[in-house]
């Protein structure tokens, strides 16, 4: 982990960036996004296959630094198997809590994650209308 400092981070997060959970892409995903964080330059890339209105399966991509990899599995993990109403209610806050904290500068993280679900779930509403 050379560059991290690894008293910043929970042991949760040193968890997920060791072992991301869903991490991948999502052969039969029907709501995809990627965005962009325009500041530092990560990327998250977020696949769901969402049936009947609730998410039965998600998986990630992230590129750029440890908070936005730790970011994109806890957020997957949390979402599968919610309702779209209940994902769309997941808050920066919550992701932030769920990876243990997060420095004040790297929340940012937390914010591309939700922005990046929420696209997605936009993405598949405009593709089903």
């Amino acid at each position: 982990m050379g560059q991290l400092r690894t008293l910043a981070y929970s042991d949760t997060f040193k968890d997920h960036l060791a072992s991301p959970r869903n991490a991948g892409e999502l052969a039969d995903a029907n709501a995809i996004a990627e965005e962009t964080n325009p500041v530092c330059g990560d990327r998250l890339r977020l696949s769901l296959r969402i049936v009947d209105g609730r998410i039965e399966a998600a998986r990630f991509l992230a590129y750029g630094c440890p908070p936005t990899l730790v970011c994109g599995s806890v957020l997957a993990q949390l979402i599968e198997g919610k309702t779209i109403e209940d994902a769309m209610k997941l808050t920066r806050k919550e992701i932030v809590n769920a990876v243990g904290g997060l420095p004040t500068r790297k929340q940012h993280a937390a914010a591309l994650a939700i922005e990046t679900l929420r696209k997605a779930i936009e993405n598949r509403e405009k593709n089903s209308a």
